[in-house]
């Protein structure tokens, strides 16, 4: 195999014409079509990853249902019988089996039901030409038409429908652009403030037609749907008030190039496809010119009202074939050029676009200097050496080559070559002069290629050609023509010793000294480019179907490649850069890929000599002036704001320190007042703090108990689950101990029928074998019988022909000599004819070519006339401009004088100024720096102050809930000083009968029974230590029996585990068993078979020649002594029929066996039974 490798690092592309190619992956990655392969382009890192897909034909009238998890299809319908164009199918996003089918004349919704695709909706009314449909819900579809209406279908009924109209929008920068230059140039096209142009208007068809926007693309979202309304204009539309219908909440464009030849027409691009990203904060489309636009929608929000604008997924690209591409040695910039009539400066290291600018004719061919500052293209009308300015792509000479459509740099970049037709020139870089014209291509030279040291050219063309041209002298030093093959590129090796040119005849022809060394087959595709690496041991080879191959050298002759998917149409140009790191290669797709270049181990190639990258850029003395006379105009505009902002903070300065002040005095107050608050709340905070200890010291007294009433109920609960689990365990014993038993039982019966079908099938080996060796032994007797009879036949067969040629040779050499005779006299008359009818045509084309070369001549001499005429008037007029300038400066000078003046009285009084402005700067610091402290101490206030409050408010709280208790107590006191008062009373009349111990007796024993039950009793429980200590070792006891308890069950939990596993695994184990014997019994079956068929061949071969030849009884001897197979083989079958039923019943009791056992987390494997 080969051992380059090269990896698509970057593609700068995109493929409109793929139906719906534009989603997104998640909310920062989208997924686009390019080249031949599709990109993930993550939106803000700028990386892309490729997914190589499969290009397939237009799609047919046939709406196939298919199940991609089983690749199979459920159902194949014929949406139109005419075969008219479908242009989207999509299915629905709640229902997968209902589709949606749109295109011209045909807006159809199918259901797949018991097996079909059966239609659901039926149109009414005249058929429209359905361009794009979106699904807004379960039942409703929005649908656009060619002619601006929108549709919205509910469970396929009608139920709204809206036009849309044009809107132009007058632009006030139209009479600005019109005077400018078509070609102007922006290094990257500004995202934000886009300009919005006006749209000419044409009394034609085709502007009416105009005004009915074209509905190509519809998206739903989640407040209604956006879609294409003409080219260039999305709406937004959104749910209105009404029953089902929807209006327009916002009209978004594409913003006009700048950089294009004509902005005006640059934004009329035909939407193909809108997309939302998952959140919908993004809102993605693509164009008909290759474009990828992108609009924030929280921006759109932002800005309602307005008209919003698109802007640049990453940068615009070729929107046609690419005719040019080339690096350069200095900078890692490629160009490009397009029949999109643009030409590109593109960074391969940083995946970005430098320089964009297109012009009015279409670029053919394109060749970058080595330094990266110059460029060669080549034009319809001319051939244009441009500059590469730091934003600007600059014509510096013009050169009359109309038509080039090749040209290249020399490697030193003093020389370069532009091809017209079939006449290659070579004109220097310095003097521009044309020093040497190579001619000798009959045919279009279609490429060129200097050599290392620049004293060689190679070219190609159409003729067949390659010719090496010698720049000293300009003369050819070697040619190779094949006028059968016209060749599409050459290359040459670093030792300028080998060419490599490819063509039309499917093959790389290595040239060498006029001669071609070898060609190598391209295996039915052509070849259209090739290039070799600067270290001479990489070739690459782009083809006509768009694929890149990588391959070594010497080339190889066998298959020995790699080839990558890359483009999607033929490879134009291809070039690899001066360290051999990255290839680059362009199509007809008008992508541009990046390769990584690496060897079979996967490293990157080493540069030669590490050189780094240049970071010159070019730019003209007039830019430079605009740029510094802007530079003192913002200065001068700083100093003057300066100023002003000094004057404003010494306004503001002073009205803050008034404000200070009067804040000072009043936080000082409130400071004041807070103190003696805190010094009341502190009081109050003791009080409550005392109270809640008591309250404390209650809840955990009552906890205590409660914890001791649980440990005891637990302690019963544990007992019972330990019995229990003992119980368990002696089950589980009992369980694995007939486990172990049935296994060993199930083992023994293995090995004897093992040992039993390895006897008898040995012993049947045996048998074959022998029978095997007796039919080749025959087979071979009859094979040397058939060829001594063969060689006698071909013997007498030889001696009759030799008899028949001698006698035929003799009649064709009389025949022969008299043709000879004939032939000469024939050939002597031929010649004359011929001779005579070439000097005709010679004098014919003779004149004919003085004809033509007379007519051009005329045509040279008549546009040299006309630009004689024309460079005069230019002369003339440039003079009098001349004239002009000349007294504007004389008048300038007399002004600069005076202004010199001026600036000397003007620079004395700045001075002065200075010097009274110092002393006040000084102390504006001073005063500054005290702004400054005074802010920080306002800080301190602030936060002092904030923090007051939080205690202030604190403190208020607990004030309200002393309050409440402060009452409550004093409710209590009152109620204690009624009853009181009340007790003294009947105390008092108690006093009364002192005298009479009875009575007395029994109204102190009413006051107790009155006062002392009623009165609140508090029970105050004495905890004994003892008591208390004991309970606490009873609870440590216990808590360890527990732990030890929770190990031993664990413990157990595990060694029961492991008993399982290893029952499971020699399960598993006796199922491979027994499903190696079932394939050993298949492939036995298939030896058995084999065996068979080798028999009955032989017995028909036995049979044949017994037929031919005189039957021998030695030969019929063993056929009599073989047994017959048909009965062998109907044996044979019984006796693995009756060991498949002993094995099945095996299974049947063990599978009985393991239903009894508990489920385990695996899964035994399938048994293979046939």
């Amino acid at each position: 195999m080969s051992v380059i490798v090269a990896q698509a690092l970057h593609i700068f592309g995109f493929q409109s014409r793929v139906a719906n190619n534009i989603c997104f992956f998640d909310e920062q990655i989208i997924v686009y079509p390019a080249g031949n392969s599709c990109v993930k382009y993550h939106i803000e890192q700028k990386w892309q990853k490729f997914i190589p897909v499969a290009q397939t034909g237009p799609p047919e009238s046939n709406l196939a249902y298919w199940m991609w998890e089983k690749q199979r299809t459920m159902a194949i319908i014929k949406v139109d019988v005419q075969n008219n164009p479908l242009y989207q199918v999509s299915f629905n996003p709640q229902d997968n089996t209902q589709v949606c089918v749109t295109g011209y004349g045909i807006f159809k919704l199918f259901r797949y039901t018991e097996g079909t695709l059966k239609q659901t909706n039926f149109l009414r009314g005249e058929p429209q030409n359905y361009l794009s449909h979106a699904w807004l819900s379960e039942e409703k579809v929005v649908v656009g038409t060619d002619t601006g209406k929108i549709y919205l279908f509910d469970s396929g009924d009608l139920r709204w429908e809206t036009s849309i109209e044009r809107k132009e929008i007058v632009s006030e920068v139209e009479k600005e652009e019109a005077q400018q230059d078509s070609e102007s140039l922006i290094e990257f096209p500004a995202h934000n403030s886009p300009e919005i142009s006006t749209e000419v208007v044409c009394e034609t068809e085709a502007q009416q037609q105009a005004f009915l926007p074209r509905v190509s693309a519809i998206a739903a979202y989640s407040k209604g749907f956006a879609c294409s309304a003409g080219p260039g204009i999305v709406l937004l539309f959104e749910k209105s008030d009404e029953k089902e219908g929807y209006r327009e909440s916002r009209e978004i464009r594409i913003p006009q190039d700048q950089c294009s030849n004509d902005p005006n027409q640059s934004d009329k691009q035909d939407v193909v496809c809108i997309a939302f990203s998952p959140a919908e904060e993004t809102l993605l489309i693509s164009t008909t010119k290759n474009q990828l636009y992108l609009l924030s929608m929280s921006a759109a929000e932002m800005s309602k009202g307005e008209t919003a604008h698109f802007e640049y997924l990453n940068h615009p690209i070729h929107s046609a074939s690419i005719t040019g591409l080339d690096t350069c040695i200095r900078k890692p910039l490629v160009a490009t050029c397009s029949l999109d009539k643009s030409v590109r400066i593109w960074n391969y290291e940083n995946n970005t676009l430098d320089l964009y600018k297109e012009y009015q004719e279409e670029a053919y061919a394109l060749s970058l200097h080595p330094s990266g500052l110059y460029v060669l293209v080549g034009f319809a009308d001319k051939l244009r050496l441009m500059n590469l300015l730091i934003d600007d792509i600059r014509t510096f000479k013009d050169f009359t080559v109309r038509g080039c459509r090749e040209c290249a740099f020399s490697t030193g970049g003093h020389l370069f070559a532009a091809v017209n037709g079939n006449v290659i020139h070579i004109y220097s870089a310095t003097s521009f002069e044309n020093i040497i014209n190579l001619k000798g291509h009959n045919g279009k030279v279609r490429a060129v290629v200097w050599s290392l040291d620049d004293y060689k050219l190679i070219s190609c063309g159409t003729d067949g050609a390659v010719y090496e041209w010698n720049l000293q002298n300009g003369k050819r030093e070697s040619e190779c023509v094949l006028k059968s093959c016209s060749y599409n590129g050459v290359a040459i090796s670093p030792d300028a010793k080998v060419i490599f040119a490819v063509g039309s005849d499917h093959s790389i022809k290595e040239i060498c000294d006029s001669a071609i060394l070898r060609e190598v087959p391209t295996f039915e595709v052509a070849y259209t480019f090739i290039v070799v690496s600067h270290s001479g041991r990489m070739v690459f080879a782009g083809t006509s179907a768009g694929t890149i191959r990588s391959m070594k050298y010497p080339l190889p002759v066998h298959k020995e490649f790699n080839e990558y998917q890359a483009h999607a149409g033929p490879v134009t140009k291809m070039s690899i850069t001066a360290d051999d790191q990255f290839l680059l290669t362009s199509a007809e797709d008008g992508c541009i890929f990046i390769w990584k270049v690496y060897d079979k181990e996967g490293r990157g190639l080493k540069r030669e000599r590490d050189v780094p990258y240049s970071d010159e850029v070019l730019i003209t003395r007039t830019d430079m002036e605009e740029k510094t006379q802007i530079m003192l105009e913002l200065k001068t505009r700083v100093e003057e704001l300066k100023m002003e902002n000094e004057y404003q903070l010494r306004l503001k300065d002073m009205n803050y320190n008034e404000k200070i002040k009067e804040l000072t005095e009043k936080f000082i107050q409130e400071m004041e007042s807070l103190k003696t608050k805190n010094q009341v709340l502190k009081a109050d905070k003791e009080k409550q703090e005392a109270q809640h200890q008591e309250q404390v010291a209650e809840l955990t007294e009552k906890q205590a108990r409660e914890v001791q009433d649980l440990e005891s109920g637990n302690n019963q609960k544990l007992l019972l689950e330990f019995e229990k689990y003992q119980e368990l365990q002696m089950k589980s014993q009992r369980m694995q101990e007939d486990y172990e038993k049935q296994l060993h039982e199930m083992e023994e019966h293995k090995n004897q029928a093992l040992e039993e079908l390895t006897e008898y099938y040995e012993a049947k080996l045996l048998e074959k074998t022998t029978q095997l060796e007796e039919a080749q032994d025959e087979s071979r007797t009859q094979l040397r019988e058939f060829e001594e009879t063969k060689k006698q036949i071909e013997e007498d067969e030889d001696r009759e022909i030799q008899d028949i040629k001698i006698k035929y040779e003799r009649r064709l050499r009389e025949e022969r000599e008299s043709n000879l005779r004939l032939k000469g006299e024939t050939g002597i008359m031929r010649k004359k004819f011929n001779s005579l009818q070439k000097e005709i045509e010679e004098r014919c084309s003779d004149i004919e070519a003085m004809k033509v070369e007379q007519q051009k001549l005329q045509g040279i001499i008549k546009a040299l006339e006309k630009d004689i005429q024309g460079l005069k008037r230019e002369i003339q007029e440039r003079d009098e401009t001349i004239q002009d300038k000349e007294k504007r400066i004389y008048d300038l000078k007399k002004k600069n004088q005076e202004l010199e003046k001026f600036k000397f009285v003007l620079d004395y009084k700045i001075k002065e100024l200075k010097k009274q402005i110092e002393p006040r700067e000084n102390d504006i610091k001073a005063m500054k720096e005290q702004i400054q402290e005074m802010e920080g101490e306002l800080e301190r206030f602030h936060k002092q102050n904030t923090q007051l409050e939080l205690n202030i408010s604190e403190l208020r709280l607990k004030l309200k809930a002393t309050d409440r208790e402060m009452h409550k107590e004093m409710q209590k006191e009152r109620d204690m000083e009624a009853l009181v008062k009340r007790f003294k009373t009947d105390l008092h009349n108690c006093v009364g009968l002192i005298q009479e111990p009875k009575k007395l007796k029994e109204s102190i024993r009413d006051i107790y029974e009155k006062y002392v039950q009623k009165a609140d009793m508090v029970e105050i429980v004495g905890v004994d230590t003892d008591l208390h200590q004991e309970y606490t070792r009873q609870r440590e006891h216990l808590e360890r029996n527990l732990a030890t308890l929770k190990k031993k069950v664990i413990k157990e939990g595990e060694v029961h585990r492991a008993d399982y596993v290893r029952i499971m695994q020699e399960n598993v184990s006796l199922i491979k068993e027994i499903n190696e014997l079932r394939r050993e019994l298949k492939v036995t079956r298939t030896q058995v078979l084999d065996l068979q068929s080798t028999l009955g061949l032989l017995m028909k071969r036995k049979k044949q020649p017994a037929q031919s030849l005189v039957p021998s009884p030695d030969r019929h001897t063993p056929t009599i002594l073989r047994l017959n197979p048909e009965e062998e083989t109907e044996r044979i079958i019984e006796m693995q029929r009756l060991e498949i039923k002993y094995l099945r019943d095996q299974m049947q009791g063990q599978e009985k066996a393991l239903a009894v056992r508990p489920a385990s987390g695996s899964k035994l494997p399938m048994l293979e039974l046939d």
